[in-house]
């Protein structure tokens, strides 16, 4: 019911959002006197403001057709290399041979698409074979495909890793920590030959209980069947995934804004004002960051509820009593893979001490392999996205990498000896 009464509200609103779109475009129109004037501006800008918040948002494209490969522009190109029904391993491949290290980069699968870290995978292809899991939403994929919970998702990031090869560099961000943890783990435990030289976590709730949120209050204050009772919905008949349970991708949204409904409202006063100043540059940096964060996809059910229960309500990672497929994961098998851990100062969703607790369970890694990087003045998005993104932390993430990568170590013995 709740999947219909939005899907309704929606088609009750086209007419507005029609009808603002047409202002739109007439008072923009260079033809009409009106459009150069303050109040035809805002005019403008109000029904912008109209259509976009009654618009719903596809998938975006990553739109990343070019890189700088030693100071010279080349050609990207995106290429499924692996199909599977809830997720793709994508591959940004570059136009010049290279042998630069491998990075898988598993994106998060809470609510937005992998194209969230589209400038991460920006910085990093620079100097990185880049790899990233593009999870698909849940609405189009048919009952028939079958179920996808937290356990499939840890076999799809080894399936990656081993497809990938050894060598690879695996790379977190956010919500993955956890089962990307696991996996490297599993791998481990099951002296897998595709062990990752490098695992970096970044943001991620690897122990919640170190450094409680909100986000970590919420899910400790409700049973898991409150969650199923309200946030879980089956897909309608008219989506290629009719009848799926589902966590759907407009109720996280609805979440996320609540958390910091002052500041978006305020982002939109503001875009308002850049319209009618004529500020274009202020304008479309907003639209830019907006289109990304208002597109979101569905879960699966199963998967959604298995991650609040295990990840934040009964911790069972940190605590020795998470499975996979029957077997106990243990961090502490991991011993040839280097971790790298990176938190945000300001990250009120996964605050500092949550992702850096996985030193403590991976104690069997070397202490010369094990890494920390605070960064000052920045909360949760701005880990893996913006100018620290870029300036401070991608260096310090490539400085890591290079360290650890078994061709480049092999060159620096060769060339020792």
């Amino acid at each position: 019911m709740l999947y219909h009464l939005y899907d309704l509200h929606h088609a009750a609103l086209t007419p507005l959002r029609l009808m603002a779109e047409a202002t739109q475009q007439t008072f923009q129109n260079p033809f009409l006197p009106a459009s150069y004037t303050k109040v035809g501006r805002a005019v403008a800008a109000g029904a912008e403001l109209i259509e976009r918040t009654t618009r719903r948002w596809g998938k975006p494209d990553f739109g990343l057709p070019t890189t700088r490969v030693n100071g010279r522009e080349v050609a990207v190109t995106e290429r499924v290399v692996l199909e599977r029904p809830f997720g793709n391993l994508v591959n940004f491949e570059r136009a010049v041979p290279h042998d630069d290290p491998k990075v898988l980069l598993v994106a998060p699968m809470s609510g937005h698409y992998a194209t969230l870290l589209r400038g991460t995978v920006q910085a990093l292809m620079q100097n990185h074979d880049v790899y990233i899991t593009d999870w698909h939403d849940a609405k189009l994929i048919p009952l028939a495909r079958g179920r996808f919970d937290l356990e499939d998702y840890i076999d799809y990031v080894m399936d990656f890793i081993r497809h990938l090869g050894p060598n690879t560099h695996v790379m977190a961000v956010c919500q993955p920590a956890v089962p990307t943890l696991a996996a490297v783990a599993l791998m481990a435990q099951l002296d897998d030959p595709c062990q990752p030289a490098t695992m970096t976590l970044m943001g991620g709730p690897i122990n919640t209980a170190a450094a409680p949120t909100v986000v970590t209050k919420l899910a400790e204050d409700k049973d898991i069947s409150w969650f199923e009772r309200n946030v879980i919905s089956s897909v309608p008949f008219y989506y290629p995934g009719a009848m799926r349970q589902v966590y759907p991708g407009f109720v996280q949204l609805t979440g996320f804004m609540s958390m910091n409904l002052d500041r978006h409202v305020g982002e939109h006063l503001k875009l308002f004002k850049h319209l009618v100043r004529g500020d274009g540059e202020s304008a479309e940096g907003h639209r830019k960051f907006y289109d990304e964060y208002l597109s979101v996809m569905d879960l699966t059910a199963e998967f959604y509820l298995q991650t609040v229960n295990q990840v934040f309500q009964e911790r069972t990672l940190p605590t020795g009593r998470m499975k996979w497929r029957g077997l106990t994961v243990d961090p502490s098998a991991i011993e040839k893979t280097a971790l790298l851990t990176v938190e945000g100062e300001l990250d009120d969703i996964s605050a500092p001490g949550q992702t850096i607790a996985a030193h403590d369970l991976c104690n069997n890694i070397p202490q010369a392999k094990k890494h920390n990087h605070l960064q000052k003045g920045v909360g949760h998005y701005g880990i893996f996205n913006g100018r620290k993104w870029r300036e401070e932390i991608e260096p310090r993430v490539r400085r890591f990498i290079l360290e650890n990568d078994a061709v480049r170590s092999g060159r620096r013995s060769t060339a020792a000896a």
